[in-house]
């Protein structure tokens, strides 16, 4: 399995609107590709970062799978945050492959 991860750092400003958009707008989006089996909004609880961060994970079944969502939709979705937050809601990505669970 593939979690595909979001982090993202999200100006206080904007914080609230953010997090509305992405559980009633955004997450259905990814979702609604059918590339994706499970997706959560994890809150990073640390000390000393301005803003909110969160880590956004989204669960795909292989590597291939992940590979045609990034392909025919990421690049649509990733264009449709920026047009709303812009540098308001700074995100990096990484992909984590999932050795062993208990």
């Amino acid at each position: 399995m593939i979690i595909y991860n979001v982090t993202v750092n999200v100006d206080q400003e904007v914080h609230e609107m953010w997090l509305a958009w992405m559980r009633n707008t955004h997450l259905p989006d990814v979702m609604a590709t059918g590339h994706f089996l499970d997706a959560r909004i994890c809150r990073v609880l640390s000390v000393g970062d301005t803003g909110v961060t969160y880590a956004v994970q989204y669960t795909c079944k292989d590597l291939a799978e992940y590979e045609l969502y990034s392909a025919l939709h990421a690049d649509r979705l990733r264009a449709e945050s920026e047009k709303y937050y812009g540098v308001k809601a700074v995100a990096f990505r990484t992909l984590l492959e999932v050795i062993h669970t208990a």
